[in-house]
């Protein structure tokens, strides 16, 4: 279905609430890089190619299938990662204003926290989101900077999974791309200064230790079949 966007405003949208981010159903999230090390605490943080452009974003990765998040499932609300892509669904930044597509199943006017104050000014959940919007904006630039710098080395490198689950099903995860740590140890003095002036070396860092997440979510995988 199509969105359907209007200019969000305290008139028109002045009794709105919207409810929590809902992104247990998602797997695979694009997610800014001053969210990397929040992310990687809890799942890996890895690239892959835009399907319309080809270009690199990084996400992460919640759960092996589409509609899986092992996170959402082992803790719920009390999940220590809620991608800022979660906290922002429905709501979108065109130019200076938020545009909103208020048939988003979020959206009611009898539930959840509301957009606005009863005298038209914004609510906290809308400044929660107006942040999360800039984040986001601000990090899409941000990611493509950090691309260009690794792919600029030849950091990036394709990550082949393959897992076996306890139920005896293997699930085979194509299109990721993870920092090669060995080509990052044989950079010279200069390329590793000018990366770490930059910012870039301790978000490469972030993404290759992420990867031990890998198992770990692999496990929440196994113990969720149990008790199916």
């Amino acid at each position: 279905m199509t969105e359907q966007l209007t200019a969000l405003d305290s008139e028109t949208h002045r009794t709105l609430r919207i409810e929590k981010p809902a992104h247990e159903r998602r797997h695979f999230v694009a997610i800014a890089p001053s969210e990397f090390a929040v992310a990687a605490a809890s799942c890996p943080v890895l690239f892959a190619k835009r399907a319309d452009t080809g270009a690199f974003y990084a996400a992460a990765l919640m759960g092996f299938r589409e509609g899986e998040n092992l996170l959402a499932a082992a803790y719920g609300d009390a999940s220590r990662f809620v991608p800022q892509d979660a906290i922002c669904q429905g709501l979108f930044i065109d130019g200076d204003h938020i545009a909103i597509d208020a048939d988003h199943a979020r959206f009611s006017h009898h539930s959840g926290d509301p957009l606005f104050e009863a005298d038209g000014t914004p609510a906290p959940a809308l400044h929660r989101i107006r942040r999360a919007l800039t984040a986001l904006a601000e990090g899409a630039d941000e990611t493509q900077k950090l691309v260009a710098a690794l792919n600029a080395h030849r950091l990036i490198e394709p990550l082949d999974v393959s897992l076996q689950f306890d139920d005896g099903e293997r699930i085979v995860l194509d299109g990721l791309y993870t920092v090669s740590l060995d080509a990052l140890h044989d950079l010279d003095d200069a390329a590793v200064v000018a990366l770490f002036r930059a910012g870039h070396l301790q978000l490469a860092h972030i993404m290759a230790a992420s990867l031990r997440q890998l198992p770990l979510l692999a496990q929440a995988r196994n113990r969720q079949l149990t008790m199916a």
